[in-house]
């Protein structure tokens, strides 16, 4: 299952973000996302996870903890919509 964890120190690292989520499980992958530009964090990432239970379990324990000062907020991903390609839909 794929997690979206957003309000991110622009601090945290791809590193601290598994560990935060290596407490609920087997973590796959972690990546807080990076602007192209700057190569600064956006604020945001995605954490893979194959087991649902232990995914649901993070997703429950750590929306609104606090990391790094912020209360973070985790939920499952939601696939990127198709009209997303940078234009604006009226």
């Amino acid at each position: 299952m794929k997690i979206y964890v957003g309000n991110l120190s622009y601090s945290t690292g791809s590193d601290e973000l598994r560990g935060a989520f290596e407490g609920f499980g087997t973590v796959e992958s972690a990546e807080v996302v990076v602007d192209r530009n700057t190569n600064r964090s956006r604020g945001f990432g995605f954490v893979e996870m194959s087991d649902e239970s232990e995914a649901k379990a993070a997703i429950l324990g750590l929306n609104g903890k606090e990391m790094d000062g912020r209360a973070l907020k985790v939920s499952e991903a939601k696939p990127k919509r198709a009209e997303s390609r940078g234009f604006y839909r009226f």
